[in-house]
């Protein structure tokens, strides 16, 4: 004759609580509450964790403590879906010199035009320079002419004479 023994599986509703220091789980018999005079309590896992905890150490510098391990971001799981980056929006602006629509004319000119206009601006700018090197050279020529002799260019430009040592 055989026994009818029926098999109940019992869950058991463990109450766990969470370090204070460390983030581990203390299980229920386990672990020490601490309370502060301000009666603040503080629940701690196991002597290792008060001692630390009572020399007012950081967790975070601890390697050990989950706290540690999430600012350096270990064991945590490999997410597959890659970041999303935002791509930059290129948007055209007035620049101080000139307004937006005179930069989109320049954008929409012909390559050509636009190297002709900068072949132009070169030979008038190097034309204006010419000409200043010209009148420079003018006004130097007259100088020579007016000071005629050996003159230096300190006294050219209008120093005093120099003192002569005079002989006994």
């Amino acid at each position: 004759m055989q026994s009818s023994k029926t098999n109940y599986v019992t869950t058991i509703l463990l109450r766990t609580e969470i370090c204070n220091f460390s983030g581990f789980k203390i299980y229920p018999g386990h672990g020490k509450t601490y309370i502060r005079v301000d009666s603040r309590s503080y629940r701690l896992l196991n002597g290792k964790t008060e001692s630390l905890f009572l020399q007012r150490k950081k967790p975070s510098k601890i390697a050990w403590t989950v706290v540690a391990r999430r600012l350096h971001k270990k064991g945590q799981d490999i997410e597959v879906s890659k970041k999303r980056t935002r791509r930059t929006v290129k948007a055209t602006r007035a620049v101080v010199g000139a307004t937006l629509e005179a930069i989109k004319a320049k954008k929409n000119q012909k390559p050509e035009a636009r190297a002709a206009a900068r072949t132009a601006a070169a030979a008038k700018s190097k034309e204006v320079k010419k000409v200043a090197q010209e009148k420079k050279k003018a006004e130097l020529s007259k100088v020579k002419q007016a000071t005629k002799g050996n003159v230096s260019k300190q006294q050219m430009k209008g120093a005093a004479p120099k003192v002569q040592a005079k002989s006994r």
